[in-house]
């Protein structure tokens, strides 16, 4: 069973950084949940630096213990735990990157491990989605963001940080009928950057809409569109309005606090989830910290959501004996 030190014997300032100072061990034997850093960010179109996001959030999960009260759950009495390192991206060149996300998985998730991918900038989604489709199929997605990120193409390429979701369909990656996005905003080019997401078969409920029907009616949609389908889960850091995340590259005004981010992760909970990635989260402009405050919360409350399916599991299986 792999946990994270002990910070009351332990003092957070020792020793490597890790996420929430789990061990940094590269196995699958033992393991339920595997963080993995992508620390890529040369298809971001404008502000750079997403590639010191996993570090730095890593730098402020020494902070994170345990339990999580508001689940009334401490994670590792039900999973274990492991920071699996980072993916060897190849600066400048995503098509390199993206071979390197996928035979990077492959062995996490041929043991049935989530992996929760912290990023780097949107464009690593696509790797991962190409990833989980050789493993699930067409899988589900469940996709919080400020921007669709399904426009055709960025300066005439492809492959940049607004075009993965758009990919992924082609792609045949994503399961179309059961996929997602919540909170798109602010302003476009044209009415086509969010009805070309529709057009591809994504629901989408703008941030506008979400804040007329409210969190319940939200959650709702989401679990009644994914069902029981494997999903993934990706969630940019831009989501959240910038005075709680301002540590991104393209930020938003009029998005949801930081509790806000929060309880949609927490939110997800019966869904069959089979990973997690969190993206744009950029050091350079991250006052006081905020960002990473934010980023590493939210994957904490992602991680939980294992621990919350193996209890379930355990009792289940209790109830059967």
């Amino acid at each position: 069973m792999y946990r994270p030190k002990d910070s009351s014997r332990s003092p957070r300032f020792t020793g490597p950084r890790t996420f929430m100072r789990l061990e940094h061990i590269q196995t699958t034997e033992d393991v339920d949940f595997a963080v993995i850093g992508v620390p890529f960010d040369t298809a971001a179109s404008n502000r750079t630096g997403q590639r010191y996001g996993p570090q730095h959030i890593r730098n402020f999960s020494v902070l994170l213990r345990p339990y999580n009260p508001d689940q009334d759950i401490n994670i590792f009495d039900y999973c274990s735990g492991i920071d699996y390192g980072d993916v060897d991206v190849v600066p400048g060149n995503i098509h390199a990157t993206y071979d390197n996300i996928v035979s990077g998985l492959e062995p996490v998730l041929n043991k049935e491990i989530i992996p929760i991918m912290m990023g780097g900038d949107h464009s690593i989604s696509l790797g991962h989605l190409r990833a989980f489709a050789k493993k699930y199929g067409p899988i589900a997605l469940v996709h919080f963001d400020s921007h669709g990120d399904t426009w055709d193409h960025y300066f005439g390429e492809k492959y940049m940080h607004g075009t993965p979701f758009r990919r992924a369909v082609e792609e045949g990656l994503v399961d179309v009928d059961h996929s997602i996005q919540i909170g798109m905003r602010g302003p476009l080019y044209g009415p086509e950057d969010i009805e070309d997401a529709r057009e591809l078969g994504y629901e989408v409920i703008p941030m506008k809409e979400v804040r007329e029907i409210g969190y319940d009616r939200v959650m709702e949609r989401i679990h009644t569109r994914v069902g029981e389908k494997p999903v993934f889960v990706s969630y940019d850091i831009d989501f959240l309005d910038p005075a709680y995340a301002p540590g991104t590259g393209t930020p938003e005004v009029g998005g949801p606090t930081s509790y806000e981010g929060l309880e949609y992760v927490r939110g997800l909970d019966g869904l069959d989830i089979k990973g997690f990635d969190l993206v744009e989260v950029l050091p350079t402009y991250d006052s006081g910290e905020i960002t990473a405050v934010a980023a590493s919360s939210i994957i904490f409350e992602m991680i939980t959501l294992v621990a919350m399916k193996k209890r379930t599991e355990l009792k289940l299986k209790e109830l059967k004996i």
